[in-house]
């Protein structure tokens, strides 16, 4: 029997769904839906097409993929007796797509709601496959009046919901908000504002879990109609978000009551988490999701001793469990006894066995089947990258035989200056840091050592200067700038889009040209990269689409 008190209890399935995975995410939803109908509650709110999941790309293209998902969404509506649920679909009409909400009831679908504002920036290309809708839509719950909207509408200026101004009490949004650092702060600062605009209490509801190099951080949120933060859920995660809400609507001035329920902080006691401390969750999570989603159970990866191999080691453990990590030093002449013990010691701490496979003979065999085509020439990067290739080869030999995924370990300063080898440290099935700057990994690897209380990873890796080992006494500053110097410029130069006239007299004019060079010229080698997770505002794939064949230089 429903509950006799004067509110609307909601329940926000922040869920982790799966591309394509049309009756499993029905399956998430219908279960979902029947919890909360035994919870009492009056409305379930679930993310963006929910029963797709998202985005689902040339999916979109397939007229049977399209039908299977509303064929769902028919199945789902039969299973709402006495609660009303807002679903995430893709709807078909004359011809044309939506990306679209659903409100069903008493076993129907009662209305639809079409996304307006289609975004076509950075990774989003909805213009592709959809057609904007143009009209508003507010429903009603128990008496109260409930206005829809998707996504990009809250992001964007939206006619259609500003004519619905004064004539909604809540104003429901269902998202999948691909994350980046620190976009909570966006999200937060926008939302409190689009709420008071629309005099209505705000309720948010996004996607959590990862698809491909995208990550969805949840943090579903309640924003009051004055524009004051009642709650927030929590990020990186599947949450239950359940509340009761007054019913007295005509008092604008009334706030819930807020009994929440299921892991929630107390409202106005939410602490955000440091930089650091989410980016390592949403590498975590997007390494988890990609490993298992695509239906492996195990991965591998090189280790040199140095931080990035490190750094993805305890990301892949803490995502999978050590138990489904391989990790492979695998030695050549140039190889210190330093880096051995620095891996052995990293391995010692994870719990992982580590396995030895050393190159050298490899490596000599090779130069003397070469050593023809290459009289009269000094070794250069050639004989370097050739060791890179060898542990490439080895990588894949193990994944090929046992079924394990290779992580490659480049960080997003290497991939921006090309300083990586193809078909070397660049080849395996994905790229776990290929988006974090080289300062953002030892700002991380300093919070995962503070946080485990002891040097998990060892102190002397984080504090040695980093080195390939692929000649002798080599170091990164041979090649590069300072990291330090080098990561700004990326930053500024890549996710800025600035340009050299922006930024000279800001830098060593030799360095500026030298890394902007390094950037123009490796695109060819970024779009051979394994994908990896998206953590900056711009990330190279998706996000910044240039030319491999491009003349222009400034």
């Amino acid at each position: 029997m429903k509950n006799k008190t004067k509110h609307i209890r909601f329940f926000l399935a922040q869920i982790n769904t799966s591309v394509g995975s049309i009756n499993g995410n029905k399956e998430i939803i219908i279960s979902k839906i029947k919890q909360a109908a035994a919870m009492e509650a009056d409305v379930i709110i679930f993310p963006e097409m929910t029963i797709t999941g998202y985005p689902p790309e040339d999916l979109l293209l397939k007229k049977r993929f399209v039908a299977n998902n509303i064929k769902a969404l028919k199945e789902i509506a039969r299973e709402t007796s006495g609660i009303t649920a807002v679903v995430g679909y893709v709807d078909l009409k004359k011809g044309c797509l939506y990306n679209s909400a659903a409100v069903i009831s008493g076993g129907k679908i009662t209305a639809a709601y079409d996304k307006i504002n289609l975004p076509n920036y950075g990774v989003f290309d909805e213009k592709r496959y959809f057609t904007a809708g143009h009209k508003g839509l507010v429903f009603k719950v128990s008496g109260a009046r409930f206005g829809l909207s998707v996504c990009e509408d809250l992001w964007q200026p939206c006619k259609a919901l500003e004519k619905l101004k004064g004539k909604m009490d809540f104003l429901i949004n269902i998202s999948a908000s691909p994350y980046h650092m620190e976009k909570w702060k966006e999200r937060i600062s926008l939302f409190k504002k689009q709420a008071k605009k629309y005099s209505a209490t705000l309720v948010y509801c996004n996607l959590t879990g990862g698809q491909d190099e995208l990550v969805f951080d949840g943090h579903s949120l309640v924003i009051s109609q004055k524009g004051s933060i009642l709650l927030q859920g929590r990020q990186f995660a599947e949450q239950d978000i359940i509340f009761d809400y007054p019913m007295s609507f005509k008092d604008k001035r009334l706030e819930p009551k807020g009994n929440l329920k299921i892991n929630l902080k107390p409202i106005g006691k939410y602490v955000p988490m440091s930089v650091e401390e989410e980016v390592y969750q949403a590498l975590v999570m997007g390494t988890r999701d990609y490993v298992l989603k695509n239906g492996f159970k195990k991965v591998v990866l090189g280790l040199s001793g140095g931080i990035d191999s490190a750094f993805v080691a305890v990301i892949a453990a803490e995502a999978l469990g050590a138990e489904n990590v391989n990790l492979v030093f695998m030695p050549s002449k140039f190889s210190s006894d330093e880096s051995r013990a620095d891996a052995e010691k990293l391995c010692e701490n994870l719990k992982i066995k580590m396995k030895t496979i050393g190159i050298q003979e490899t490596v000599d065999m090779l130069l003397s089947k070469l050593m023809d085509e290459f009289k009269g020439t000094k070794p250069d990067t050639t004989e370097e990258n050739l060791q890179a290739r060898i542990r490439g080869n080895i990588n894949m030999a193990l994944s090929n035989k046992f079924n394990w995924l290779v992580l490659t370990t480049g960080n997003k300063s290497e991939m921006s200056t090309g300083y990586a080898t193809l078909y070397g440290d660049m080849a395996g099935g994905f790229a776990v840091i290929k988006d974090v700057p080289k300062m953002l990994v030892y700002r991380i690897s300093n919070m995962i050592n503070k946080k485990a209380g002891y040097g998990l990873i060892p102190d002397n890796i984080i504090k040695k200067a980093p080195t390939a080992e692929l000649k002798f006494n080599q170091k990164d500053s041979d090649s590069l700038p300072d990291y330090a110097v080098l990561d700004r410029i990326v930053e500024e130069y890549v996710e800025n889009d600035r340009t050299y006239g922006d930024l000279k007299g800001k830098y060593d004019d030799e360095t500026l040209r030298k890394v902007i060079r390094m950037i123009d010229i490796n695109e060819y080698k970024r779009r051979q990269a394994p994908p990896g997770i998206k953590i900056t505002p711009k990330a190279f794939g998706r996000d910044r689409r240039m030319p491999i064949t491009n003349k222009y230089r400034e």
